[in-house]
């Protein structure tokens, strides 16, 4: 990533948790998005996945949630913001801005993926499934990072 691509995350977490309507004690909240961003950046390291996205994936995937029950438009609304901040609160190139929308806007529909960041994205939402009491399925994990167990176990010691 180049100086003029550089993002300042800790003003574009607050501008995101501002407007999060659910408030910073939801679920689905910057807790969760918070360890969402540190399971990414571990996949990522083993992955080779686009640390920028992840990075952004983390918090804005869940920004636009409506409820912290069934919200199944919350992704697409998540992708929506991805856009509408580029040129605002960060810069991405077309194709790097594509995948983010994609990450945000399946992340919550049961897909894996062979695109390593979509798949890092994907694989760090659900290392965070503990939160809710759900142990992560090696099964519905994107990368062979994420499917390693002792990452797992990693991940559900960290548990919200």
């Amino acid at each position: 990533m180049s100086n003029k691509d550089a993002i300042h995350f800790p003003k574009l977490w607050q501008y995101v948790t501002n407007q999060f309507l659910l408030g910073k004690n939801s679920i689905h909240g910057p807790a969760h998005w918070r360890r969402v961003e540190e399971f990414g950046l571990r996949v990522a390291e083993i992955s080779g996945a686009d640390v920028t996205v992840v990075r952004l994936f983390a918090v804005l995937h869940d920004a636009r949630r409506e409820s912290d029950s069934w919200d199944p438009l919350h992704g697409t609304r998540g992708a929506q913001l991805a856009q509408i901040l580029r040129g605002h609160q960060f810069q991405l190139d077309d194709a790097r801005l594509a995948t983010l929308v994609e990450a945000c806007t399946y992340h919550a529909d049961g897909f894996t993926s062979r695109n390593v960041t979509i798949g890092t994205c994907w694989d760090a939402d659900r290392l965070d499934l503990p939160r809710c009491g759900v142990i992560p399925r090696v099964d519905m994990m994107s990368t062979a990072a994420a499917k390693d167990r002792k990452l797992i176990a990693w991940a559900m010691e960290r548990k919200g």
